[in-house]
């Protein structure tokens, strides 16, 4: 049976962002490294091809060093849905630490320049609410957040805000 799987390529480390994301995610392991006979370009023969198999919340993944290339951009990014404020926070702060940006609707940039989306599990769920000007409310609410904020969606459905 054949099996998907996001392939992320790294300039020369991918080692350093797998063990990053194991050191954020509880349950986040490292499978196996593939380290090929070959150098990355420009590295004096210091930094070989690798491949880097590892899983995040039961998601495999693979890195890859092979240079550079065409940067990660937002039209792929890696969606985690939390189920509260805190869950929220510590994803948020944790993967745009050292070096992370924080873009528009709970989006983010890693210090690696991997996009991801911290989304609360509430927020699609309001925004699919049958009354269309609630969930219009919250629309327009997060559209004006980097982090999502609970508190800040359920005042917009409310018509608190």
């Amino acid at each position: 049976m054949a099996s998907i799987r996001p392939f992320l390529w790294f300039d020369k480390n991918a080692q350093e962002a797998r063990d990053f994301y194991i050191s954020v995610f509880r349950n986040g392991r490292a499978l196996e490294d593939i380290v090929l006979t070959d150098f990355v370009a420009g590295t004096n023969k210091t930094v070989p091809h690798a491949v880097h198999d590892f899983e995040l919340e039961g998601l495999r993944l693979t890195a890859l060093n092979a240079g550079s290339m065409s940067p990660f951009n937002e039209r792929l990014s890696l969606y985690i849905e939390t189920s509260d404020q805190a869950e929220t926070d510590y994803y948020y702060q944790a993967l745009t630490a050292d070096g992370g940006s924080e873009k528009p609707c709970g989006w983010l940039t890693d210090k690696y320049g991997v996009y991801w989306q911290v989304v609360p599990e509430i927020t699609l769920r309001l925004m699919a609410d049958p009354d269309r000007e609630k969930a219009d409310r919250v629309r327009q609410a997060m559209y004006k957040m980097t982090k999502i904020v609970v508190a800040d969606l359920e005042a917009a459905y409310a018509g608190r805000a």
